[in-house]
């Protein structure tokens, strides 16, 4: 047979149609506003365009506060209410092993965390009075410094809260987006203004972004929440790498002082730090930039999905380059120079101890017990200050406190003073370095009791390795951070130790609450040039009680073992798993 009918034979025993293979599913939209549309994709998106969340205070002051707790609608109670930085607390007795077995409405008590947003870390001592005597007449005395630099009370009822408003309201301070998807408190260098090598001062700039656009309705309404953290200080001093928008002092070489633009930084359950733009944002345009950067994250961040649904997700997907071009082109209609990195701290960005100040006068640094404050140690707090000739503190993204503008002949005794409130300017290497979360006393989502199991492990480690630091052998703050959950309020990945709060089992079945270990973390300071994320070492897991026969254990191995001035968080990452046990 020839090749033509060959062919020919073949062709005509062929099919005379290939079958149609069904194409792949289209992907589903991300609910971006610019690219998909404005219409929601899941219920949080539905109530917040049908009544958004500034919208319920109204609410709260004549209804609510009127007819109790139980006449608090469900959207108000578990959304609405957290642009007015309210959360309902955990309800007291509930254990860590039910945390996630648990419905909210189950988990929640008929009391509130309010937080009490601080921009900038800036107080005056009249507004530590009133925030210390709201503490005491109407959250049972509570009080605890985050990790971004507001006070949070406990034990709040619905019912007070018009009158917690109005002594807030009558010394400038105020709970407008403390919480949810909004803007949150704006972090700042907590010695701007005064530091002797400050590149830039941000407090201007602070005030600005906060006045113009906290309440403002056009960034009411993100995808998520939004983090802010600005400095002009050399120390680098306000976690810039985990914020979704960052500005870093540093002089640029033709431009003279302003700052360096980082974006797309968080941690919780899949961290990613943030990243150079390489641009330089000066003083006149940097309130441009935040309006542009946070209206690419209103109008093209992830909305369907809530766990995609911050700017770090974007950002992974677009990169930095078109995350640039972007900005300029469609948000600034102008392009920004390129500019320099910010060098390697030289200083501690905790600012604890005692330093000059430009004008001559002294800050003071000091720190409580993993940020826990009271209403009475807030008000005599106050009175001491003024009665040392200071009227200005800042709280600091480290859970400690700042006092500004001291006399050099009043230092000595206000530090006496300091002590005696509980408050150390010269705290132990583990009181310094170590911070911990709200925990199970007060926390939904938690699982472990942190606060107190960071003081006791502070309490312990400082008797049990006293021969380290007395001679001499340990000098360095090894950095603790304490967690409740996975979410990683506490920093948990970027700390020398961190210790994510979970429960674990035991030989007789029962489980109990301890912690997976990240070791080997960090932000930028004087011990390392970049960021980092933490080593988890498979199985390496700590109950509550074995916590500080754990952190003594792997101290003392890393004293022996590093190599030369290695610091604790090079030598963990580097370690043999063994040692790290």
């Amino acid at each position: 047979m020839t090749q033509t009918a060959l062919a020919g034979t073949a062709a005509e025993s062929a099919p005379s149609e290939r079958p149609v293979r069904p194409g792949r599913p289209a992907a589903k939209p991300h609910g971006q506003w610019k690219v998909d549309g404005t219409a929601p994709l899941n219920a949080n998106e539905v109530w917040k365009q049908e009544d958004g969340g500034l919208s319920c205070r109204a609410r709260i002051e004549t209804v609510y506060a009127e007819q109790g707790f139980d006449s608090i609608s469900s959207d108000d109670l578990h959304g609405r209410f957290r642009w007015w930085g309210l959360y309902t607390q955990r309800r007291q007795g509930i254990d860590g092993g039910k945390t996630a077995a648990l419905e909210p409405h189950e988990l929640e008590d008929r009391y509130f965390m309010l937080r009490v947003r601080i921009d900038g870390g800036a107080l005056s001592t009249e507004q530590l009075r009133v925030i210390g005597g709201i503490s005491t007449d109407f959250a049972r005395g509570s009080a605890d410094l985050t990790d971004r630099q507001n006070i949070q009370l406990h034990w709040i009822e619905i019912e007070n809260m018009p009158e917690i408003w109005r002594r807030l309201e009558s010394v400038g301070l105020s709970t407008t987006e403390a919480c949810g998807d909004v803007p949150r408190v704006i972090l700042g260098s907590p010695v701007a203004g005064i530091a002797k090598d400050e590149i830039i001062d941000p407090s201007g700039l602070i005030r600005e972004l906060s006045a113009r656009f906290i309440g403002d309705p056009d960034f009411a309404n993100l995808p998520r929440k939004y983090k802010t953290a600005i400095t002009g200080h050399p120390s680098q001093d306000v976690v810039h790498e985990i914020n979704d928008f960052a500005l870093v002092g540093v002089v640029h070489p033709e431009l003279g002082p302003g700052y360096d633009l980082w974006v797309g930084g968080a941690l919780s359950t899949n961290p990613r730090l943030a990243e150079r733009l390489g641009a330089f944002v000066s003083p006149e345009t940097a309130v441009d930039a935040w309006v542009g950067v946070t209206s690419i994250f209103r109008d093209y961040g992830y909305r369907r999905m809530r766990n995609k649904a911050r700017l770090k997700f974007l950002l992974a997907d677009w990169g930095t380059e078109k995350f640039r071009q972007i900005l300029e082109d469609e948000y600034l209609g102008y392009k920004l120079p390129d500019g320099p990195a910010a060098p390697k701290p030289t200083s501690p960005g905790d600012h604890i101890g005692i330093h000059e100040q430009k004008d001559g006068n002294f800050f003071v640094g000091a720190a409580p017990t993993v940020g826990r404050l009271s209403g009475e140690t807030m008000t005599a707090l106050a009175d001491v200050l003024e009665a040392h000739g200071s009227f200005r503190l800042r709280t600091t993204p480290h859970q400690k406190l700042v006092i500004l503008d001291v006399p050099g002949e009043r230092v000595e005794s206000l530090v006496t003073a300091l002590d005696s409130l509980g408050l150390s300017a010269r705290p132990s290497l583990f009181r310094r370095s170590t911070i911990a979360c709200t925990g199970i006393e007060f926390c939904k989502l938690a699982i472990v009791n942190t606060k107190d199991t960071a003081a006791t492990a502070i309490e312990e480690l400082e008797k049990r390795l006293a021969d380290l630091t007395d001679s001499g052998e340990l000098t360095q703050p090894i950095a603790l951070h304490i967690n409740g959950c996975p979410n990683s309020c506490a920093r948990i990945q970027t700390a020398d130790i961190g210790l994510k709060g979970m429960m674990l089992p035991t030989p007789d079945g029962d489980p109990t609450p301890g912690f997976q270990v990240h070791l080997g973390g960090g932000l930028a300071d004087v011990g390392r040039a970049e960021a980092g994320l933490g080593r988890t070492i498979r199985g390496l897991k700590v109950t509550v009680a074995q916590l500080p026969d754990y952190v003594e254990r792997v101290v003392r191995a890393y004293v022996a073992g590093r190599s030369g001035e290695e610091s604790f968080a090079q030598w963990a990452l580097q370690a043999d798993e063994g040692v790290l046990q």
